[in-house]
């Protein structure tokens, strides 16, 4: 369940921190889930990046997507370990002080056994002045919305969850729909019509994806559309150019 619904398009970026993605060490899991999770809202992801933990590489791109998009979301980068940059990079790039949090505090306080809430652990609790708290039900270490920037931790589990909690907070536009053509020839074959056709309904995203299997190629046509008249007409266009090219 989502916000309230925006009579224009919604938009949104994506910024993935962290070293140990772009040495490969680690494999992201999370970009292929939010543009899942966006479309399926009605919000258009337009962008994703991945940054290293480097400070002025995160306060570059947040600052320049903030700008840009309705909403930025990030993963990765807020847990206890020192090379766990990006609350701080946050915060300068907000112009707003980073410090313990009471309310992550007595989260985190509450779910370590006596004694566990160790320094390396308080860092969790460092959150840039103004923000708001994203619930994490799963290890408790809250994330944070700042502006229309919400930082979510990277392990994918953790992140959904996070994305679950902030969901209903969200303004959403009106969802894409979508229709899939089969043509049994190659992309060459129908580029030419499918251009026209795009041209003629200039509302709708025509898409082909070709296919090569024992030599034979085919295509997959995705025609998108947020008005549904509008993407059954193109969709019947599309068949349409589909029957006589392959009679």
């Amino acid at each position: 369940m989502t916000g309230q619904q925006a009579d224009d398009v919604v938009t949104a970026a994506f910024l993935v921190i962290g070293d140990e993605i772009l040495s490969g060490r680690t494999k992201d899991k999370n970009i292929g889930f939010v543009a899942d999770y966006m479309t399926s809202i009605g919000i258009d992801l337009k962008e994703a990046r991945i940054v290293p933990d480097e400070t002025d590489e995160i306060v570059n791109a947040i600052n320049a997507l903030r700008a840009k998009y309705t909403y930025v979301f990030t993963s990765g980068g807020i847990g206890p370990t020192h090379d766990d940059i990006t609350a701080e990079s946050i915060a300068k790039a907000f112009g707003v002080p980073l410090n313990l949090d009471p309310r992550a505090v007595a989260l985190l306080e509450s779910h370590y056994a006596p004694g566990q809430f160790t320094p390396a652990r308080q860092r969790m609790a460092r959150i840039p002045e103004g923000a708001e708290l994203i619930e994490n039900k799963v290890s408790k270490a809250p994330g944070f919305k700042i502006g229309n920037v919400h930082v979510m931790a990277g392990v994918p589990s953790i992140m959904q969850a996070m994305m679950d909690a902030i969901a209903p907070t969200l303004t959403t536009g009106k969802k894409m729909m979508s229709e899939t053509v089969s043509a049994d020839m190659p992309e060459s074959r129908i580029a030419e019509r499918l251009s026209a056709i795009q041209d003629a309904h200039p509302q709708t995203l025509i898409g082909s994806y070709p296919k090569a299997s024992e030599g034979k190629f085919t295509t997959q046509i995705v025609i998108r559309s947020r008005d549904e008249d509008v993407l059954l007409a193109a969709t019947k266009d599309v068949a349409q150019a589909v029957a006589e090219l392959s009679g």
